[in-house]
């Protein structure tokens, strides 16, 4: 069966001895049968995350010249600020605006790969004019670091692994990221566009979304393919499985599409600040031995399911990429084409052909369903067919 709701689970039960068994059995079903799910008493403080929320807003309410100085194009990192209508999803526009941070790092040397760039030293608006600023995101993303690789040792745990089984996966000064994020309503969007962000998987292990009051919009796609509500839930975090999460354990750990709806008309904007736990960028496309009566649970699952209805791509190709960053980084193009443009012209050349080759055999296989449709109607003598314009010799 399908879900149809998102499970809420009780992080303090993970941290009492007694009720440990009972929460890591929920997780894993969570895990084999979502891939989404709310966590509470997540144990971040609540003066933290309450500032992170106003100084999240008060960003957006700079001017515009204040923000464009950190414009994600500035620099080659993707970290910055992206202004309305200026990212894509499933090839269509999200019509956000968004400022990207990251745990902080040097610029990157010249030896180093090219996929290096995505760490970097931050963006931080002018302190003159949002003071408490980074400071406030600074230790929200130490926090969130240090939960997010809490979490993933209990994800082991539910899956009958040690709790150090992903640790391999993780740089001793792990890059992890996050946005913060406005959703404006639709009386402000041109024509009847309704996509925030259109229908994507999250790319590394996990991701934790802090959704502010009381706008929902956010909607995860189940097995059959039907969208479900996510709405906010007052001290939770939404958590989502990443793509990298799913091939390191074989399919195990499910990982879910999502999109986020605009708000009506009339409701005001939507806040939103999802944070993406890290991963190596040296990392290759390896995987973890999971027991045998775990993977026998997942045929279980899919035996009585059925196929998930399925069609973002998926990032985690083992054979196109020698490395994770590399497939970071042609998404980042891919998502952003203006850095591209600026910083990696010859990436986004290829994404843009192999874009071009992607609509070519889509329009082919429309036209030849066209054409079969046509001849199984076309009337038939002898076993020639007798439609107009086609000679019979």
């Amino acid at each position: 069966m399908s879900f149809s709701a998102i499970p809420v689970l009780d992080l303090s039960l993970s941290r009492n001895i007694d009720t440990k068994p009972a929460f890591l059995d929920s997780l894993r079903n969570a895990l084999l049968d979502v891939g989404f799910l709310y966590v509470k008493n997540t144990g971040i403080d609540e003066v933290l995350v309450q500032n992170v929320i106003d100084e999240g807003k008060a960003f957006f309410k700079l001017s515009e010249a204040k923000k464009l100085e950190v414009q994600m194009k500035n620099a080659p990192s993707f970290l910055g600020y992206n202004k309305l209508g200026n990212e894509i999803t499933a090839l269509a526009t999200d019509w956000r605006e968004q400022i990207d941070l990251s745990t902080p790092h040097p610029l990157p040397g010249k030896e180093d790969p090219l996929y290096y760039n995505l760490k970097a030293p931050n963006q931080w608006p002018d302190p003159e004019a949002l003071p408490a600023f980074q400071s406030t995101y600074e230790s929200y993303i130490r926090s969130m670091s240090t939960l997010s690789i809490s979490f993933t040792s209990l994800i082991a745990e539910a899956l009958a692994l040690p709790p150090t089984a992903f640790d391999s996966f993780f740089d001793k000064d792990q890059q992890h990221k996050l946005k913060i994020v406005k959703y404006p309503d639709a009386s402000s969007l041109p024509g009847s566009q309704s996509q925030g962000v259109g229908p994507h998987k999250d790319s590394m292990l996990t991701s934790y979304l802090l959704q502010v009051p009381p706008h929902k919009g956010l909607q995860a796609q189940n097995l059959a393919g039907d969208w479900v509500d996510c709405p906010p839930i007052p001290g939770t975090l939404v958590v989502a499985i990443g793509q990298g999460m799913e091939a390191l354990t074989h399919g195990v750990c499910k990982s879910t599409t999502h999109r986020v709806l605009s708000p009506q008309a009339g409701l005001g904007p939507r806040f939103s600040i999802p944070f993406f736990q890290g991963v190596s960028y040296d990392a290759t496309f390896e995987t973890v031995d999971i027991p045998g009566h775990i993977l026998e649970l997942m045929d279980e699952r899919m035996r009585s399911r059925g196929k998930r209805i399925d069609d973002v791509e998926f990032t985690f190709s083992k054979g196109k990429w020698g490395h994770l960053g590399e497939a970071t980084l042609s998404n980042r193009v891919k998502s952003h084409p203006d850095v591209g443009e600026r910083w990696y012209p010859e990436i986004l050349a290829r994404i843009k052909t192999e874009q071009a080759e992607v609509e070519k055999q889509k329009i082919q296989q429309v036209e030849d369903r066209a054409r079969s449709d046509i001849n199984r109607q076309e009337p038939r003598i002898d076993g020639l067919s007798t439609a107009p314009g086609i000679k019979a010799n």
